[in-house]
């Protein structure tokens, strides 16, 4: 059962996360979010070096592997993020639930119950219905901007006319989105891949081990990137506090998640779907943070997911 707890705070931490990105991308740039981001979760968990010693060469190596996934699962989700609107990037997102559960039959020979796959059925349901939802709240709005811009006056269309490359949030045009689409998708495949890792690693060693060499590598790969794009990296992104609260979500997160893989009893498929508890927090961000409308709707949506996650674990406890 504590696993099941641990891997729900991580989910719960992970939505927390996506509101603190995207409020974090509002003042830098996406390749400043990232490398301060990483590099204060790095200095966070520098004290568990002591204890990080004595890994097997392969492990080294696997860990390694697993950094450099999420190196680039990073990179590709947040471009992604940035010039796609949100509700289509969610959609994207859920095939982490399927490729993980599916990883985790393929790879790991975990048997799928019935209860985990109504389960499973009912979240990718309920965030369906609310992703989907979201795409007409989206269509009504530009239609409404279209209107407006169609009886505005010819100084205005002119004004329009120079900034139409992308609207307002930065989303791309539609007809040049199919590139971050692929992004997206591939930070999704990427991700999985770096959580079937975690089940296999977290059999023989320790969470400050894992955490430890996992933030060094990433912090390496982020280190060699900017050398070689000699990317600017501003001073003034330390003053920041939504990195900040990135960061240490993040190492908690994923402490707890590491030791819930390392319980034997914990499965892959089950995780994912807890996992996707990230929902509740996004929707009340939503509302409270981005004063968004239509949580009614949205609270419908996740009572579904709510109710396909307590299917998931109903044997797992």
């Amino acid at each position: 059962m504590i696993w099941i707890l641990l891997t729900l705070l991580y989910g719960l931490l992970k939505g927390g996360r996506e509101i603190s990105k995207k409020k974090a991308m509002d003042r830098n740039s996406v390749m400043e979010v990232l490398v301060i981001y990483t590099l204060i979760g790095f200095l966070i968990v520098v004290p568990r070096a002591p204890h990080a010693m004595g890994l097997a060469p392969h492990q080294y190596g696997l860990i390694m592997i697993k950094s450099f996934s999420i190196f680039l699962a990073w990179m590709m989700g947040f471009h992604a993020l940035k010039h796609l609107p949100v509700s289509l990037y969610g959609v994207l997102d859920l095939s982490r639930v399927l490729l993980g559960t599916l990883l985790g039959v393929i790879v790991l020979h975990e048997v799928l119950m019935w209860n985990q796959i109504l389960g499973l059925s009912l979240v990718a349901f309920g965030l369906l219905a609310l992703r989907f939802n979201l795409f007409d709240r989206i269509r009504e709005k530009q239609a409404r901007k279209n209107t407006e811009e169609s009886s505005s006056g010819k100084e205005n269309a002119a004004e329009d006319k120079e900034g139409s490359s992308e609207d307002a949030s930065g989303d791309a045009p539609e007809g040049k989105r199919t590139k971050f689409v692929l992004l997206a998708f591939g930070s999704c495949i990427l991700n999985s891949i770096s959580g079937l890792l975690d089940k296999i690693l977290m059999k023989d060693i320790t969470s400050s081990q894992m955490q430890f060499w996992y933030m060094f590598f990433l912090i390496f790969f982020y280190f060699i990137y900017v050398l070689v794009s000699r990317t600017k990296i501003r001073k003034e992104a330390f003053k920041n506090g939504w990195i900040w609260l990135m960061a240490i979500m993040f190492v908690i997160g994923d402490a707890s998640l590491f030791i819930a893989n390392a319980n034997p009893d914990s499965s892959i498929t089950v995780m994912t779907v807890v996992k996707q508890s990230a929902c509740f927090v996004t929707i009340l961000g939503g509302k409270f943070v981005f004063h968004e409308k239509g949580i009614a709707y949205r609270l419908f949506c996740a009572t579904i997911i709510l109710i396909g996650i307590l299917m998931s674990v109903l044997y797992a406890a």
